[in-house]
């Protein structure tokens, strides 16, 4: 791969086909925020603009309570230490890809003494049947909505039913994960209360849909929401102010969440699109909410010069990234698709992933002279092999 500045390529980008890398102007960001400030800002978490965020985000999830915290990490480790503690078993069952274990350096063992029990093969949602093959006592099961490693995939709604049969049964608390819950509606055909009414507590990311500046939002009963300030505290988390964080959700749930139906239906069209050009493939295919993995059939720096080649020229970005698969010659990006996304017609998305597959696979003697010109069709059945997904 040739050595270049991929964040500056990046920043002179103009039109973005994944959401989160189109970073928006913070003067502008801070000006709207301004405007709704009111008089007085929040200290500790007990201002005005703080109680109407938790108040507005326990009533959509239909929760009796809610509390503000700096970050998922922090709000989700509490949660699964409070049940625990009350079910008198420290033992988490989980995904084998669950955040947490993957992303968080294990940070519910090492300052809670949790364990994990894995469910399920890697590749795959939870099933019932994975959940009646646990035999030890466990104190919270936590399931992911939608499961941001396997491409936003959602279980249907008699296969979650189930899920939550079992914890019932066997008096499991039930943690939703629900980072990207804003994107489940579309799906389930129902109200985000719907979905959140299965869960004892439910987490929600305030930054990764709704653009805010950070923070997340824990909902659940009054008394566990209440213990869970108190952990907030002994973990460094009661910031002297909230006042930004709330503000931003605010302004993303007025703004942003009411438009998440037009994203899905965008990232259906994307998928529909992708999955009819040769050498690449989409996960789950069609996409469930505004999000999905594309894999692309080619060496991973040929790839990654072909997608910042395309970002140099047309100033679209495609892709955030591209990173290695356990195939040699697939590769995967990860898509969020948002109000950014919208900018870029379906069709050309299409012709510019056919114009990357094209580059990725040509003689090194031709790719040179590739750029700037859109793919011919002949580029297109370039790998008609489609690549092997991970499932």
């Amino acid at each position: 791969m040739k050595q270049r500045d991929r964040e500056a390529i990046v920043a002179r980008c103009t039109r973005f086909v994944p959401a989160w890398a189109a970073q928006p102007d913070p003067a502008e960001t801070f000006r709207a925020l301004a405007e709704r400030a009111g008089p007085r800002g929040d200290v500790y978490g007990g201002g005005e603009s703080v109680k109407r965020l938790e108040a507005r985000v326990a009533e959509l999830l239909g929760k009796e309570s809610a509390a503000v915290f700096p970050s998922g990490t922090m709000a989700q480790q509490i949660a699964l230490r409070i049940w625990c503690e009350r079910n008198g078993s420290w033992t988490v069952a989980f995904h084998p890809q669950c955040h947490l274990d993957v992303h968080e350096e294990r940070g519910y063992a090492h300052l809670h003494g949790l364990q994990a029990r894995i469910v399920g093969e890697h590749d795959r949602l939870i099933a019932r049947a994975d959940l009646d093959a646990i035999a030890e006592p466990i104190g919270a099961l936590l399931l992911e909505l939608p499961q941001r490693n396997l491409g936003g995939q959602l279980p249907a709604w008699r296969d979650l039913a189930a899920q939550v049969k079992w914890a019932r049964e066997n008096d499991v608390a039930l943690h939703l994960d629900g980072a990207r819950l804003w994107q489940c509606s579309p799906f389930y055909r129902r109200p985000l209360r719907d979905v959140a009414a299965l869960f004892d507590t439910v987490y929600v990311s305030l930054y990764k849909d709704l653009s805010g500046l950070g923070g997340c939002v824990l909902a659940g009963p009054e008394d566990v929401i209440a213990e869970a300030r108190v952990w907030r505290v002994r973990h460094g988390g009661r910031l002297s102010s909230f006042e930004a964080i709330a503000l931003s959700a605010e302004r993303g749930l007025d703004e942003v969440l009411p438009r998440m139906p037009s994203f899905v239906r965008k990232t259906k069209e994307i998928g529909a699109a992708l999955a009819r050009v040769d050498g690449v493939d989409v996960v789950p295919n069609p996409p469930q909410v505004a999000m999905l993995h594309v894999f692309v059939r080619g060496e991973l720096e040929r790839v990654r010069d072909a997608l910042l080649d395309i970002a140099e020229e047309r100033r679209t970005l495609i892709a955030g990234w591209f990173f290695p698969t356990p195939q040699p010659d697939v590769q995967r990006a990860e898509l969020g698709i948002g109000a950014p996304s919208l900018d870029v017609p379906t069709d050309e998305i299409a012709e510019l992933y056919a114009e990357l597959v094209a580059r990725a696979s040509a003689p090194a003697s031709r790719r040179g002279t590739a750029r700037g010109a859109s793919a011919p069709a002949s580029a297109k059945r370039a790998a008609r092999r489609p690549p092997t997904r991970r499932r």
